[in-house]
C-alpha cells in the first residue's frame, strides 16, 4: 500500500499555524485529513479553534512538547491511525501535524526514519514553517527553537507582513534565505496560500538534512528554556468585557515582552457567542467565535505561555475582570 503523506506544520508561538490550518480545513480541496496537534501545557485551546468537518479528525496532545516528552504518544497515535486506516475504520488520506511553537522539528521528523513501523506506513512530505514578520527578528535572536524551525523548513510562509514596513520585511526575508537557502519563501495573509504550496510537494530531502545536521538520525537530545512555562485560567463565570479590556491593556504594558503567547475561548457577559482571544507579546485582539448551544456549559479558558509568568498577577487580575453575579 502507498505510504501516507505527512506534513509537519511548525513555527514559533503566535506565528499563525492554527490560522493556516483552519484555512486548509475550510478549503474545498477534496483531501481527507487527519490532524494531530500539540500544545505546550496541561490543557489546550487550539482544538476549539479548529474547524471541525466531517472528513477530518483532530487528535490533541497536551502537557508537553511533541519533540520530547510526548514523542512516544506521537508514535502511538500514528501507529493507531495507520492500523485504523488499513482496517477501513478511518477514512483519511494524509496527516498534518501541528507542533507547539516551542518544538524543535528535528526530533519530530526523526520519528519517520528511526521507527520502523512508522517509516513503513508514512512518508514525510514536507516541513512547512510559518514565520511571524512582526516578532521573528527577536524570536530568532532569543530562541534556538525558532532558528531550528527555519533551518529545517522545506517551505517558509511569512505571515503578518502588513504589520511591518517593506524594508523590514525584505530584510527578514534576506535573513531567512541566509539561514535556509533551500526553502522557497511565500508571504501569506491570515493563512491564505495555495494548497499546492503545502501538500504533496515532496519537499523533505533526508540527504540535504544530513548535510546540515549529520547527527540528525541519532541525536535525540533537546532542551527547553527553563524560564518558559505555561499557565491556564478557567472560570464558569462570564467576563465583564470592559474590565477584561482594561486588564489586558495594563498587562501587556508591564509584562508584554515576556508573554510569548496567550490565547483563549471566553464566555463574555452580553454575548451569546464565544469570544476568541489571541495575543503575542504586546499585540492582543479578539473576535467572535461559534455560538453557545442551548444548555451548553459556558466556561472560559485562557492559556498563557511565557517567561517567568506572573501567575498571581494573572489570577488576581482575571478574577477581578469577571462579571458580578446577578
Amino acid at each position: 500500500m502507498a505510504r501516507i503523506p505527512v506534513t509537519i506544520l511548525t513555527g514559533f508561538l503566535g506565528s499563525g499555524k492554527t490560522t493556516l490550518l483552519n484555512r486548509i480545513l475550510q478549503e474545498n480541496h477534496g483531501h481527507r485529513i487527519a490532524v494531530i496537534e500539540n500544545e505546550f501545557g496541561e490543557t489546550g485551546i487550539d482544538n476549539e479553534l479548529l474547524v471541525q468537518e466531517a472528513d477530518e479528525q483532530i487528535i490533541e496532545m497536551n502537557n508537553g512538547c511533541i519533540c520530547c516528552t510526548v514523542r512516544g504518544d506521537l508514535v502511538r497515535i500514528l501507529g493507531d491511525l495507520a492500523r485504523r486506516q488499513a482496517a477501513g475504520e478511518a477514512a483519511f488520506e494524509r496527516v498534518i501535524i501541528e507542533t507547539t511553537g516551542l518544538a524543535d522539528p528535528a526530533p519530530v521528523a526523526q520519528t519517520f526514519f528511526v521507527d520502523d513501523e512508522i517509516a513503513d506506513a508514512y512518508l514525510l512530505d514536507a516541513i512547512v514553517t510559518v514565520v511571524d514578520a512582526k516578532h521573528a527578528p527577536q524570536q530568532l535572536d532569543e530562541h534556538h527553537e525558532a532558528q531550528e524551525q527555519v533551518g529545517f523548513a522545506d517551505r517558509i510562509l511569512l505571515s503578518k507582513t502588513d504589520l511591518v514596513g517593506a524594508r523590514d520585511a525584505e530584510g527578514l526575508e534576506q535573513r531567512l534565505r541566509r539561514m535556509n537557502p533551500r526553502a522557497p519563501i511565500s508571504r501569506v495573509h491570515f493563512g491564505a496560500t495555495a494548497i499546492a504550496e503545502i501538500l504533496d510537494i515532496r519537499g523533505f530531502n533526508l540527504n540535504a538534512i544530513l548535510d546540515i545536521e549529520p547527527a540528525f538520525l541519532t541525536d535525540t537530545d533537546h532542551e527547553h528554556d527553563d524560564d518558559v512555562g505555561s499557565f491556564v485560567f478557567a472560570s464558569k463565570q462570564p467576563f465583564d468585557p470592559l474590565l477584561l479590556e482594561d486588564f489586558f491593556g495594563g498587562l501587556v504594558q508591564v509584562y508584554g515582552n515576556d508573554l510569548l503567547r496567550y490565547k483563549g475561548v471566553l464566555s463574555v457577559k452580553g454575548t451569546n457567542r464565544r469570544v476568541v482571544l489571541q495575543g503575542v507579546h504586546m499585540m492582543v485582539g479578539s473576535e467572535p467565535g461559534a455560538p453557545w448551544k442551548p444548555g451548553e456549559p459556558r466556561e472560559s479558558r485562557i492559556v498563557f505561555i511565557g517567561r517567568r509568568l506572573p501567575r498571581e498577577v494573572l489570577e488576581r487580575g482575571l478574577t477581578r475582570a469577571l462579571a458580578a453575579s446577578v
